[in-house]
């Protein structure tokens, strides 16, 4: 998808999920947050996926779809590929069922000999990793002014314009404001308050 151009209040929705115990089993928060560009949050969405599940493409196809901010979004900004432990998300069917390209951001270069490692014991792990290895080339893209990068993979969105709705919603930090608002809420919603680095 090429955009005309990228307007500064593009209504974009941030997601990311909750914090948990390593080895525990049960439900984690994922959180969605409706932002105009990098500055006025609009909205806020939330469903539960299931730790090292399968479920995470599908939750938020219909958190998407089912809420009442769907007319206006543009841009999915997601806090990577995989959400609650391995629980795997598919971009590209995120963007076939909602219409909405996908952004996925990571604080770090993935390494993906150790990601398929982890995926190995678990359940499906092939189709785990096949999406994981779909999810498309990983691009840098510096967001602050200190010369430090963050990373970022497209579905459904060209690189140039990708990269600039990065940048534009980076306004706090290096992470876009989105994925910053979405970790905040979905920390507290676990743990009673947020802490840590956003």
């Amino acid at each position: 998808m090429k955009f005309w151009q990228i307007k500064p209040e593009i209504r974009i929705l941030g997601v990311d999920d909750g914090p948990f115990e390593p080895r525990s089993r049960g439900m984690v928060p994922l959180v969605g947050v409706v932002f105009r560009g990098g500055q006025w949050l609009e909205g806020v969405l939330r469903t539960y996926i299931e730790r090292d599940g399968t479920d995470v493409t599908e939750r938020l196809v219909d958190m998407v779809n089912k809420s009442r901010h769907r007319g206006q979004l543009r841009v999915i900004l997601v806090d990577g590929p995989t959400f609650a432990g391995f629980n795997v998300l598919d971009a590209r069917k995120v963007f076939r069922e909602t219409g909405l390209p996908v952004i996925m951001v990571s604080r770090k270069l993935p390494n993906m000999e150790e990601i398929r490692k982890a995926v190995e014991h678990l359940p499906r792990w092939k189709e785990r990793w096949r999406i994981l290895k779909s999810a498309g080339r990983i691009y840098p893209v510096m967001t602050g002014s200190s010369g430090a990068q963050i990373y970022m993979q497209v579905v459904g969105i060209n690189k140039a314009d990708a990269e600039s709705v990065v940048k534009l919603t980076s306004t706090r930090s290096l992470v876009p404001e989105p994925l910053r608002v979405a970790h905040l809420i979905a920390t507290a919603m676990v743990r009673g308050e947020s802490y840590g680095k956003a």
